[in-house]
């Protein structure tokens, strides 16, 4: 027996076709979702975990910043410490200082000068006298630059012409008045030591 097809075929498989196509179109879209959203997850993972991380860093950064300031707070309690030790120690050290003061301005006073006032102030010492000349005084302000281990950087401020009474005469004279810096004993022995070395052969 012959069977005929009588239904329109062509739109049969085109039908089938289509719902083929939609079929797959609706996987693809379900796997694309599910793709997303799988990628979405493990994102959203490695999001939270470097948040986590984060907060991790932040409260050890905070405790480390706290440390910090404490070393740092100490560090300046350690300078305090040793800035007042240094006083002390500087105290201690130049308790003599007066006495070496007035020992070179004797060994280094050349004839003919006359001390009429010392004053110190700090490390700065003033002088004033008279001396029979000009020269007298340069003489004087060489001695107080080279050749004191005490005394330093002299400085003239004021010379003046004056006569003083010498009998029944009139002796002209100089009044001076100087600046002198007094060396701190630790000074004094730092430029004794580079003077030393400077004095020994092959040292610079």
């Amino acid at each position: 027996m012959i069977l005929i097809n009588l239904l329109p075929h062509r739109e049969a498989a085109r039908k089938r076709r289509r719902d083929a196509f939609y079929a797959t179109l609706g996987v693809s879209a379900l796997m694309g979702g599910v793709i997303a959203g799988v990628i979405f997850l493990w994102y959203a993972a490695q999001i939270s975990n470097q948040q986590n991380k984060n907060l991790v860093l932040q409260t050890e950064l905070k405790r480390l910043e706290g440390q910090i300031k404490d070393i740092a707070t100490l560090q300046e309690e350690i300078a305090a410490l040793r800035a007042r030790q240094q006083a002390v120690e500087d105290l201690q050290a130049d308790r003599n200082l007066p006495v070496h003061l007035l020992n070179e301005l004797v060994r280094q006073l050349p004839d003919g000068v006359y001390v009429t006032s010392v004053k110190q102030e700090n490390q700065i010492v003033s002088i004033q006298g008279m001396a029979q000349s000009n020269e007298r005084v340069s003489e004087l302000l060489r001695n107080l630059g080279n050749n004191s281990p005490w005394l330093t950087k002299p400085e003239l401020v004021e010379i003046v012409a004056a006569s003083v009474p010498l009998g029944k005469e009139q002796r002209r004279v100089a009044n001076f008045q100087m600046k002198v810096k007094l060396l701190r004993t630790s000074e004094a022995q730092k430029a004794a030591a580079a003077a030393s070395a400077a004095s020994v052969p092959g040292k610079t």
